[in-house]
């Protein structure tokens, strides 16, 4: 990029990948007067992220400075039990929000350009070269060494019915009334933008992927659950991610800081990362002004990293019935302390009083297998 004194200067910084975490920092760097590239994988190469939907929740104002951006939200959610128990809850000032990365990409690589920011397409599959500084977004492996690993894969079809049946004040956060697989659970997903049109999601929790078939016959049954009736498809969402308690492996080279979904930043137990990562980009881009090696902070408490590996543990091996699970934990506490945990910023108290509304015998019975000792502690034996 161009030198302010004149002539060219390499950058200080080199951010490798435009997705959720890429563009997070992109953004927030932009106009700092810290000098940095960004290079991103040709369209067609197969290395981009796909098209995503990302959800966020909370007070007025989220998510970062990426509030104009929120394509739609809504002011109540709920949660439907397998039995067609249906739980909704008033989110009172909070929102639960809809990004789509279609908007996010355009307006960054705009924001970039005003700013006279290089964005080159490149596929990078060594970082030997790059001078400078990196901050690097791709994908890695799902790293051994956890106890647990679940995959969260999914397929969503926006459609368009040809009558009113969606709530468009309303998400449906699970929808329990599908098969639900051993060792892990399954649900609908709905986020509705007017009563004709929606996104509805078939996502599953479990170890092993299904074919595309499969995909398509869960999720054209839920639309039939539903009585969504004759509909067209306008556009297809399909995707998978790694829930693990795995601890991801920083780069042996000091000068590259990984991050995003090859660090961690995806919480274990819910497969989201976004609101994480704009907490980890507000921290990054203050390092990058100042200089010198970039640290991740935590993208998640360690506490709350614990909860979740119980949770994937639990589910995993069948302690806990996963469609109950979740139901209960909507049903038995404030709205939005479920939704402050699942966004992580929940405080140790509210933890505890969402733990005592969890299945007590099987989590205990979960702790006990990890921690054998904790039975003589507390006068236990299994």
């Amino acid at each position: 990029m161009a030198n302010p004194r004149g002539g060219a200067a390499a950058p200080a910084l080199t951010v490798v990948g435009l997705g959720a975490a890429g563009a997070s920092l992109a953004w927030r760097l932009a106009g700092t007067g810290v000098p940095f590239e960004v290079v991103e994988a040709p369209a067609g190469s197969g290395r981009r992220s796909q098209d995503r939907t990302w959800s966020t929740w909370g007070p007025p104002g989220g998510p970062g400075p990426f509030g104009p951006l929120v394509a739609a939200s809504w002011p109540r959610v709920r949660v439907v039990g397998p039995d067609g128990t249906v739980v909704t809850a008033d989110l009172g000032a909070w929102r639960y929000r809809m990004l789509r990365s279609t908007d996010l990409d355009r307006a960054v690589r705009e924001r970039l350009q005003r700013h006279g920011v290089a964005v080159r397409e490149a596929v990078v599959d060594d970082l030997a070269g790059v001078a400078g500084r990196v901050v690097d977004t791709r994908p890695v492996p799902v790293p051994a060494g956890g106890r647990t690993l679940l995959l969260q894969h999914f397929l969503g079809h926006r459609v368009r019915s040809r009558r009113p049946v969606f709530d468009p004040r309303t998400v449906t956060l699970m929808d329990f009334r599908t098969p639900q697989p051993a060792g892990g659970v399954a649900f609908g997903y709905v986020l509705p933008t007017s009563p004709t049109e929606a996104l509805v999601e078939y996502t599953e929790f479990s170890a092993d992927l299904l074919t595309d078939a499969g995909y398509r016959a869960r999720l054209g049954e839920h639309l039939e659950r539903m009585r969504v009736g004759p509909h067209e498809v306008l556009e297809e969402e399909r995707g998978v991610i790694p829930m693990t308690d795995a601890r991801f492996p920083a780069s042996p080279d000091p000068r590259v800081l990984r991050w995003g979904a090859n660090s961690g930043s995806v919480r274990p137990s819910t497969g989201y990362s976004f609101s994480a990562l704009q907490r980890q980009a507000d921290d990054l881009a203050v390092q990058a002004a100042r200089g010198g090696p970039l640290r991740l902070p935590p993208a998640h408490r360690p506490r709350h990293l614990l909860m979740d590996s119980l949770v994937l543990q639990a589910l995993s091996t069948g302690r806990v019935d996963g469609a109950r699970f979740f139901v209960d934990l909507f049903a038995r506490n404030p709205v939005q302390r479920v939704l402050g945990f699942l966004d992580g910023s929940t405080t140790p108290g509210e933890d505890l009083a969402l733990m005592a509304t969890s299945p007590r015998a099987a989590m205990l019975g979960t702790v006990l297998s990890r921690f054998p000792g904790v039975g003589g502690v507390v006068g236990l034996r299994r």
